[in-house]
């Protein structure tokens, strides 16, 4: 076996050198070794890819490299071990239809007047001149609309503690110093709530038990005029005719939720920080927002061509996801020239790729004009992964995040509190805003594009 160059660091100094700047230490990595390149994990060789023509062939050889669920069991733990990232084969091409139907057609264009109706409730509640944190305000609109979509779930006090959990399980992501030290000291070890994977356990413990309790009462109640999709999956069958288990239903909602909390936030709190650091940006935003006049339809905010590249734009440069989801070399092949053997596990990396000089010039710089300029091939730009693990929810993500930027924008004059560059700091799968991108909210806007101020809060 001929392996691709890389570092031959210890695994251990790799993890602590990329959580400290993990776009800076990838783009040193791509600048030395080029566009493929191997890790060493133990004795199993990890191959990162930034070529398109090998992350074609990756996403679409599924006769020697397989996108394997066992590869993603890492996971398992806040996902479940029925959730769709851990499936093989026809079980998991089944689970997926039955899930891609909740984020299509016309469910879709009915919950977009939610999606705004939300924005504007949650942003009233903000005080004038008073600073704020975009990332949580934002993080509360996106999960509320997830669990409406997912679950059908949109108050009460068991609404209120499920959104709670997950609220509690994402911030674990985001670790703090103290947090670091601790799981340095205990490592894995369950030591009780007091120890960091203690801790975890007790929140993944309390939540799979009350989503499972959901899963029984609206399966015993049966409700078929709902359209979410919990019920979907209440009255689904699985590839042989039978109905699915209460605990794989629990399961499949798990991912998501989890993805309409943090994904969809995090990309949309970065969209936030560009735009209000380059006026030319959201000067021509606001214009074409407003050619829509007031209160426009979802499905025409969807449809704008500049707001579709900014929310692009801010896809290819800060990437939520930094990779796509692995792949297992099951029969020789060779790419690039190189011969991997049976065991050798491949990673398209999406950040890498977008940073490419030859697709995007400036890559550093934030430019929507390119992706009004050019159209890019879902193996150059790829920020909900490709092949048979995409993102499910991709088009609505993008749905939401065009819904929630425009209701936003239209409606408040708001401003960075700082020009400093935001720094990105990684946590899971995540690469989030560090500050969370702190903002003031000046005034109501007016549709002319003149401010309203405000005495005391926007209620």
């Amino acid at each position: 076996m001929k392996l691709p160059p890389g570092p031959k660091t210890p695994s251990w100094l790799i993890a602590w050198q990329f959580e400290a700047n993990p776009f800076g230490y990838m783009d040193a990595i791509s600048k030395r070794y080029g566009d493929i390149v191997t890790l060493m994990f133990g004795s199993t060789p990890i191959v990162y890819v930034s070529n398109p023509l090998v992350i074609k062939e990756i996403f679409t050889n599924t006769k020697e490299i397989a996108a394997r669920g066992e590869l993603n069991l890492d996971f398992a733990l806040m996902t479940g071990n029925q959730g769709v990232l851990q499936l093989d084969g026809l079980i998991h091409k089944n689970r997926r239809k039955l899930l891609m139907q909740t984020f299509h057609g016309a469910r879709m264009q009915a919950c977009g007047r939610r999606i705004c109706e939300l924005t504007e409730k949650i942003f009233t509640q903000q005080a004038v001149g008073k600073s704020f944190v975009a990332y949580p305000t934002i993080e509360d609109i996106t999960l509320r609309v997830g669990m409406e979509v997912v679950m059908g779930l949109d108050e009460g006090k068991y609404y209120e503690k499920i959104k709670h959990l997950f609220i509690s399980i994402l911030r674990l992501n985001v670790k703090s110093p103290i947090d670091k030290i601790l799981i340095n000291i205990f490592g894995d070890k369950d030591l009780g709530r007091w120890s960091p994977q203690g801790y975890r356990l007790h929140l993944r413990q309390e939540l799979f038990q009350l989503l499972l309790t959901e899963v029984e009462q609206r399966r015993s109640q049966a409700d078929i005029s709902r359209a979410d999709m919990l019920s979907d999956l209440i009255f689904a069958c699985d590839e042989t005719g039978q109905p699915l288990s209460n605990e794989e239903v629990r399961d499949l909602l798990l991912s998501p939720i989890f993805a309409a909390g943090d994904a969809s936030a995090t990309a949309i709190a970065w969209a936030l920080y560009w735009i209000h650091r380059l006026p030319t940006v959201r000067s021509r935003l606001l214009s074409e927002l407003d050619s829509l006049g007031e209160n426009p339809d979802p499905t025409s905010i969807f449809a704008l061509p500049y707001l579709n590249a900014v929310c692009n734009e801010v896809l290819r440069i800060y990437p939520t996801q930094l990779f796509a989801f692995p792949r297992l070399v099951e029969s020789t092949i060779e790419l690039m020239g190189y011969e991997l053997n049976p065991g050798t596990v491949l990673i398209a990396n999406i950040y890498s790729t977008h940073q490419r000089q030859d697709l995007y010039p400036q890559p550093k710089e934030f430019q929507p004009e390119r992706f009004l300029e050019k159209q890019y091939s879902p193996y150059e730009f790829f920020p909900f992964g490709g092949g048979s693990r995409v993102c499910i929810g991709a088009t609505f993500a993008l749905f939401e995040m065009k819904l929630i930027l425009a209701t936003i924008l239209s409606r408040y004059e708001l401003e960075l509190v700082s020009q400093r560059p935001e720094r990105p700091k990684y946590g899971g799968l995540i690469c989030y805003p560090a500050s969370g991108v702190k903002m003031i909210v000046r005034g109501l806007r007016q549709h002319q594009g003149q401010s309203q101020p405000v005495v005391s809060g926007l209620l």
